[in-house]
């Protein structure tokens, strides 16, 4: 009888064993089930740490809301809102903040904002967290996480529901262009032993700023960058203030480049936002090796990323204005805006 069952016979019979195994397994296992599952669907490069790493995922609102009806002939003329790769460049006008919200707010993000206030820029922090708290991403929880080498001066501020102040000790410097550098450092090691494991989202904002309106959720995006106020308009790009010297790895050639981004303000997704961090980080500890020091320090490095790695959304400049400069009429909201201040008396080595 044996000697009658085929070599075919048993290979099937072998294979249905298996998968009847297999069904068993994944039927009786939810977890791994939805483990393989998301293994399937998201490339683990996207998320080295978790495949349940938080994404701006479908686009949905609850029913019965009530909002402007969206045109596709009129809006904006007078700038540009979108880039030539395609991605959206946000002013006022080219987003409704009822719809934004409703879809955001459904997602629930946990929002880190690291801001850095070391020596005499401590004074800046009752300005940006209560100006922060009327203004920025109202509704979302968020954490501001306040690197600092006096932690007495952090004010006490009222927060609202969700929202939370951490406080991080570093030490003090000698050159502010080493708490520039420095800010790439501490901000790779604290994600990597703390951050990660309480947010999703993440900004870097400079804390001598204050917001003056909504600063909201259609700034999201997997990498958003800020257009710097002061090249937006007509400077071709051999006119970037660009690192031009070959010796930096910050270097870009006078013939490429799209803008010219501010490191005042940048977000993104945790780990998109700890690749760039610790690029900087990275660049900046090779260049001082060669003995050399980007021109504009981290905002060297961070336009050299940007130039090869697109941002997904680019923000106009009303995300981050100057009170130096008067406001044009394409900027037509203002929503956070540098400082007027004596850097020879707030900087350690007087602004130089």
């Amino acid at each position: 009888m044996w000697r009658n069952i085929s070599r075919i016979h048993i290979l099937v019979s072998v294979a249905c064993l298996i998968f009847l195994g297999a069904i068993y397994i994944f039927g009786n296992n939810e977890s791994l089930y939805r483990s393989f599952e998301q293994r399937l669907r998201i490339p683990l490069s996207l998320c080295p740490d978790s495949g349940d790493a938080w994404r701006i995922r479908d686009l949905k609102m609850q029913t019965g809301l009530k909002y402007a009806q969206p045109s596709t002939l009129k809006g904006r003329t007078d700038v540009n809102a979108v880039t030539n790769w395609n991605a959206p460049l946000v002013w006022e006008g080219t987003f409704d903040p009822v719809v934004i919200d409703a879809i955001y707010k459904k997602m629930d993000p946990r929002v880190a904002v690291l801001v850095f206030a070391v020596g005499k820029y401590t004074r800046f922090l009752k300005g940006f967290l209560e100006s922060a708290e009327k203004y920025f991403l109202v509704d979302f929880r968020v954490t501001y996480y306040i690197f600092t080498d006096n932690e007495k001066e952090v004010p006490k501020i009222k927060l609202g529901r969700g929202r939370n102040i951490a406080v991080v000790p570093i030490p003090g410097v000698n050159r502010w262009q080493e708490v520039v550098l420095g800010r790439m450092k501490w901000a790779t090691i604290t994600i990597d032993n703390q951050i990660r494991k309480e947010t999703d989202y993440l900004y870097m904002m400079d804390i001598d700023s204050v917001f003056h309106n909504r600063f909201g959720a259609e700034s999201l995006s997997r990498l958003s960058a800020v257009l710097h106020r002061g090249y937006y308009k007509n400077t071709l790009r051999g006119g970037f203030p660009y690192e031009r010297r070959p010796a930096s790895k910050a270097f870009i050639p006078a013939d490429e480049g799209d803008y010219y981004y501010t490191a005042a303000v940048w977000g993104g997704y945790l780990e998109d936002m700890y690749k760039l961090v610790r690029y900087c980080y990275k660049q900046s500890e090779e260049d001082a090796k060669n003995k050399i020091e980007a021109i504009w320090q981290e905002e060297s490095h961070l336009n050299k990323y940007l130039l090869y790695n697109k941002p997904t959304k680019v923000l106009s400049p009303e995300y981050l204005w100057s009170d130096y400069d008067g406001i044009p009429e394409d900027i037509q909201v203002v929503r956070i805006s540098q400082l007027i201040k004596n850097y020879a008396e707030v900087r350690p080595n007087g602004g130089h």
